[in-house]
């Protein structure tokens, strides 16, 4: 059952048995899901051990603001439900497995005749599924054995068997090539065509052999019979399926079903191969990379693979195989590291498949650093500066004729979006419309706290605006001290031209060059920024204005509101109740009122 929530510092009134614990931030954001085999002693390792904790859990437990929990019955019950609820809510501190496409199934429909055909869609009313599959090319490999194997129509048609007597199709290319035996002209039984649909059933499964054994009696039997054609046929099919079964056999067919995992590792990131084994053939085979989010171990991170793939491919196998152990037994599964024999010739090419995909994704990453790099490199040969520029700084200004002025500055390292340095100005010292003057300043305010806390500067600063904004920039960076340290350009909208100070004549970048995209992309990420403080702050204001004419409701009532809720939006969704709590019953019943005007 939920339990009530807790605050952290309740942490010790959790029960002593095993469950699943949730962190909430003070947004009431999900930020974690944890599994236990005792709530207790699990979650009180986070806030009584802080000198044990590396800086990525410091940094999580700073932001917990509540903790709820679920009891279960076991710790098995925990990995089940920590699985379900991570892959729901995706928690930003869970470690993130990256796999996002949505993959192909096989449909076997529920209707007469059924068709079969590949689809990205599961409603399962419409029939039963087989998959998913890792690859289209897989998926269509299996297809295509089928339709060579088994007369199955493709057409759409609704063959009711009252249509049917009705005589209201009649049958198409597909019949007369041989691909199919009419039924939709009653030229096929039903009982005939679902003896076809059951062999199908059965190479979807994996179950190879039974429509093997099938083939192979109607060969005998028509060969008994000195049918010697059909019996070729049926010797055709059955090598088709074992030239199939030959494909993606890796070893001994006595080895059953079992599920195969491997794991590399570096700093960042884990890489983990996956194969699922049916009857000594390869069946799935994905690779799956997961970012590491605080400080999990090899064996935390196999077990979360271990469980999501499991589940996504819909494994029933009871033996798994790996390259390392893990801490401690999973309820219901055997896992085995194998040392010797065809299971160590398992792993060694699930590892071969692991490594391919860390040095592929290392081999990618240099790429784009190499891209980054070549960006910079041009950027600094355009505007002819001393050092790369691989902390870019760009302000810009927003104001609807001088009401509600703000400011905003944003940050590249890089060449890439810096957000937590993300800044907004409220402009203090200027009254009215004077874009200028709110430049001098919120400039003069960026750097003059820089050099308080003895922070780095950046490598280049971008003005958005031509070159009044740009002598405003300058004239604040001249009152510090910081004027030549640091070169400074101004971007001017219309022509995009680039302007330097005391140059009368601007500069004009190739409009297809990729230093110049990376200057309109900083230059527009500011004035998005901007645009939107300023969107919220006079949402805020109106929203206030329009409050403080509610007999009752004055700035301290307003105030607490939005201290609490962050934003207007989130009061206008909060219930009577919620809001009740923060400002009493009769105030919120009037707040309430307000807002359903």
């Amino acid at each position: 059952m939920l339990s009530p929530s807790y605050s952290p510092n309740e942490y010790h009134k959790l029960p002593d048995v095993p469950g699943v614990y949730k962190y909430f931030n003070g947004e009431d954001d999900l930020i974690y899901v944890g599994k236990a085999k005792s709530l207790k002693k699990r979650v009180a390792s986070y806030f009584m051990k802080s000198a044990g904790l590396n800086l990525k859990t410091k940094r999580m437990v700073k932001e917990i603001r509540r903790i709820e929990f679920t009891m279960v019955n076991s710790e098995f019950d925990a990995l089940l439900l920590e699985n379900n609820l991570i892959k729901k809510s995706q928690p930003k501190y869970n470690i993130l497995l990256k796999d996002d496409k949505t993959y192909p199934y096989l449909l076997v429909t529920k209707e007469h005749f059924p068709q079969i055909y590949p689809t990205r869609k599961v409603i399962p009313s419409r029939g039963t599924y087989y998959g998913p599959f890792a690859s289209v090319k897989a998926m269509n490999n299996v297809l295509e054995l089928i339709r060579s194997l088994f007369t199955i129509r493709t057409c759409k048609l609704d063959l009711n068997p009252y249509k049917i007597a009705e005589q209201k199709y009649k049958v198409c290319l597909e019949y007369h090539i041989g691909n199919c035996l009419g039924p939709c002209e009653g030229l096929q039984s039903e009982d005939s065509y679902l003896k076809d649909i059951d062999q199908a059933k059965n190479i979807l499964k994996g179950n190879l052999g039974i429509p093997k054994a099938f083939f192979k009696s109607r060969m005998q039997e028509a060969a008994e019979n000195l049918a010697f054609e059909a019996a070729q046929r049926y010797k055709d099919k059955l090598e088709l399926l074992e030239k199939y079964q030959a494909k993606s056999l890796v070893a001994n067919p006595q080895i059953t079903s079992l599920d195969v995992f491997s794991i590399v590792t570096d700093e960042k990131f884990a890489f983990v191969n996956y194969l699922k084994i049916k009857n000594g053939a390869i069946h799935i085979t994905k690779t799956v990379e997961l970012k590491k989010k605080l400080d999990e171990t090899e064996q935390e991170l196999l077990l979360t693979a271990i469980f999501r793939l499991r589940d996504q491919f819909q494994s029933d196998s009871k033996e798994i195989i790996s390259n390392i152990d893990l801490e401690e037994p999973i309820e219901g599964l055997h896992l085995v590291v194998p040392k010797i024999g065809d299971k160590r010739k398992l792993i060694e090419l699930s590892l071969k498949n692991a490594m391919y995909y860390k040095k592929e994704k290392a081999l990618a990453s240099g790429k784009v650093k190499e891209k980054k790099n070549r960006i910079l490199l041009q950027l600094q040969k355009d505007l002819s500066l001393k050092e790369i520029p691989d902390h870019i700084e760009c302000f810009d200004n927003s104001n609807i004729q001088g009401a509600y002025p703000v400011a905003s500055m944003v940050c590249f390292l890089d060449g890439k979006p810096a957000k937590k340095e993300y800044r907004h100005f409220h402009i203090k010292t200027v009254e009215g419309p004077n874009d200028f003057a709110s430049m001098t300043e919120i400039v003069g305010r960026r750097y003059s706290r820089l050099l308080k806390e003895n922070k780095a500067l950046p490598k280049l600063i971008v003005i958005d605006g031509g070159k009044g904004q740009l002598s405003a920039a300058v004239e604040a960076m001249k009152s510090l001290g910081i004027y030549g340290m640091v070169p400074v350009i101004g971007i001017a909208k219309k022509l995009e031209e680039i302007y330097f100070p005391e140059d009368s004549y601007p500069l004009h970048i190739d409009k297809k060059s990729e230093s110049l995209r990376l200057i309109q992309r900083v230059r527009d990420e500011a004035h998005r920024f901007a645009i939107t403080f300023h969107r919220d702050v006079r949402s805020k204001n109106s929203f206030k204005t329009a409050l403080d004419q509610i007999e009752g409701i004055g700035p301290q009532t307003t105030n607490k509101l939005l201290q609490h809720y962050k934003s207007v939006k989130k009061i206008r969704e909060a219930s009577e109740e919620e809001i009740a709590e923060i400002i009493g019953n009769d105030k919120a019943k009037k707040i309430i009122n307000f807002i359903k005007q």
